[in-house]
């Protein structure tokens, strides 16, 4: 297959090259960015270009590598042969199976999705280094070697919360997402309310954009946060004469909730704009 974006989908060339190396490689492709920079809607739109299964990881701060192969459940067995259950004869009835194990034996090619993999523990990484490179695991209770036919499609992603371990980087074909400059930006939103009016998109693009240069802010507005915005301004039918002649005393951006996310920003907003006031 040859990933070139989707319909709901805007991806740059070097996204698109990063794609259907990782693809042709066979190798894991890491993806890092931004926060809501579509990182993990990349798996769902590679999935969908390849008519492809989508199997979903997500993981968690607890989440053990093991989750991932299988699980055995030793005290419902116990349970069960206190209570005579005939179930106990059999381990298998005892197994887990893990999103790896559902990749690996999918009757179809599928995308394996390990999302926010830099969540999870410093040594999750590591502990999946031969199950990911070999596509293979075995499972000690019922003397099983659970082994993929084919290589699946694996999309994995990471906010950056912490540093990946070298080795599993040299397994992985790595892309950063840069955050999207405005040709770009004005794709996506096109992919996502096309017809909408281009001055109310170049003023509201003009204010998104001023709002990331802010220095000292706590949290940048993603993408994401970007279309959540656009959304309420359509939703409210904001007049356009509020985005075009924005009084420099109220630096905060109408329906600013969906573009700021923590007090420490909407002060440094309020702060600027007393500021603006005093020198006027």
């Amino acid at each position: 297959m040859r990933f070139e974006g989707t319909s709901d989908y805007v991806a740059t060339d070097d996204l698109k090259v990063a794609v259907n190396a990782a693809v042709a490689l066979r190798r894991p492709l890491l993806v890092k960015g931004e926060p809501g920079t579509g990182k993990t809607v990349l798996a769902h739109q590679i999935a969908a270009a390849a008519n492809a299964p989508l199997i979903e990881w997500n993981i968690k701060s607890t989440t053990k590598a093991q989750q991932g192969l299988y699980e055995y459940d030793a005290v419902a067995r116990l349970r069960d042969g206190q209570l005579g259950d005939e179930r106990v004869h059999d381990i298998a009835n005892y197994i887990k199976k893990g999103k790896l194990w559902e990749a690996f034996t999918s009757p179809q090619l599928p995308v394996l999705l390990i999302d926010e993999i830099d969540k999870a523990d410093i040594e999750f990484p590591n502990d999946l280094l031969q199950e990911l490179d070999r596509m293979e695991f075995y499972v000690y209770e019922t003397k099983e070697l659970v082994k993929a036919q084919e290589r699946p499609i694996v999309v994995i992603t990471s906010n950056n919360e912490k540093e990946l371990p070298d080795a599993f980087l040299r397994r992985c074909f790595f892309h950063y997402i840069k955050f999207p400059d405005r040709e770009t930006m004005q794709a996506i939103i096109d992919v996502h309310f096309p017809g909408i009016q281009k001055i109310l998109v170049q003023k509201a693009l003009e204010i998104f954009y001023d709002v990331r240069e802010v220095p000292g802010l706590k949290k940048k507005p993603s993408t994401s946060e970007l279309l959540d915005w656009l959304k309420l301004l359509l939703h409210e039918d904001m007049p356009l004469e509020v985005l075009q002649s924005r009084d420099p005393s109220k630096a905060i951006p109408p329906l600013h909730g969906a573009l700021l996310k923590n007090e420490q920003d909407v002060m440094l907003f309020e702060r600027l704009a007393f500021m603006s006031r005093r020198n006027s």
